[in-house]
C-alpha cells in the first residue's frame, strides 16, 4: 500500500470498533477512533465524541484532519442497545438507540463526505447487525435502527458513486463482545443453535471483513451488504 490513508472509526475503543481499528493500523493505516466514555485505547489517536452532538462529530473529525489528513475511511460502528418487549418500552429507549445507532452514522457519513467529495474518493463502511433483517423479540428499536442504516447506505451509495466513494454495510450476527457477555450462558446457547458455524464470531472475524471493503480489492463494491454472522441469517 502507498501512503497510509486517514481512517476514523467511531465507537472504536471496545469490541468490534476497536477491533477494526487495530485491524486497520496493522494494515497500515493512520487511525483515529471516537469513544464516548473510558479511556481512548493504547496506540491509537483518540478523540471523545458523542454521536448524538453533531457538534461533537465535526470536532472529531477535525481532530482526526489535523492529526492524519482528509478522512478517506469512515467506520461508522458506535452503537447502543436498551433491550425490552414493546409494551414495556418507552419512547425514550426508542428515539434514544434510533438517535445513536442511525441518526449518529448519518452524522458521521455526512460530515466524512465533505473531504471525500473533494479528494473524489473514499470509503464508507457502516455497522449494522444480522437482526436488522431478521428481528429480535426485544429488540423492535435496535432492530428498526440497523435496518435503517441499510437503506441510508444505499440510498447514498447511488449519490456518491459517480465520485468513486463506496457506501457498504457489514452486518455482523453474534460475536463476543462486552455487551453479549452480559446474557447468561443460557440464552447464549439458545442464539448458538441457530448458527450453522456452531460458534460465535469473534470482533477479528467482522474487523477483517472492513478491511476488505476498505481495501483496493472492493474498489467495485458498493451498496453491498455483507453478513459476517456464521450462517445465522441467510437469506436475509
Amino acid at each position: 500500500m502507498g501512503m497510509a490513508r486517514s481512517v476514523l472509526v467511531t465507537g472504536g475503543n471496545r469490541g468490534i470498533g476497536l477491533s477494526i481499528a487495530r485491524e486497520l493500523a496493522a494494515a497500515g493505516d493512520a487511525v483515529a477512533v471516537t469513544y464516548r466514555s473510558g479511556e481512548p485505547p493504547e496506540g491509537l489517536f483518540g478523540v471523545r465524541c458523542d454521536v448524538t452532538s453533531s457538534e461533537d462529530v465535526d470536532t472529531a473529525f477535525s481532530k482526526a484532519e489535523a492529526e492524519h489528513g482528509p478522512v478517506e475511511v469512515v467506520v461508522a460502528n458506535a452503537g447502543v442497545t436498551r433491550d425490552t418487549l414493546l409494551p414495556l418500552m418507552k419512547e425514550a429507549d426508542f428515539t434514544g438507540v434510533l438517535d445513536t445507532n442511525l441518526t449518529g452514522a448519518f452524522r458521521v457519513a455526512k460530515r466524512a463526505t465533505r473531504g471525500m467529495l473533494k479528494m473524489r474518493r473514499g470509503r464508507i463502511i457502516m455497522v449494522s447487525s444480522v437482526v436488522a433483517l431478521l428481528g429480535s423479540a426485544g429488540q423492535t428499536n435496535y432492530a428498526a435502527s440497523k435496518a435503517g442504516m441499510i437503506g441510508f447506505a444505499r440510498s447514498l451509495a447511488r449519490e456518491l458513486g459517480s465520485r468513486s466513494i463506496t457506501v457498504n454495510v457489514v452486518a455482523p450476527g453474534f460475536v463476543e463482545t462486552d455487551m453479549t457477555a452480559s446474557l447468561e450462558s443460557g440464552q447464549q446457547q439458545a442464539i448458538l443453535k441457530n448458527v450453522p458455524l456452531g460458534r460465535a464470531a469473534t470482533a477479528a472475524d467482522v474487523a477483517r471483513a472492513v478491511k476488505f471493503l476498505a481495501s483496493e480489492d472492493a474498489a467495485y463494491i458498493t451498496g453491498a451488504v455483507l453478513p459476517v454472522d456464521g450462517g445465522l441469517g441467510m437469506g436475509h
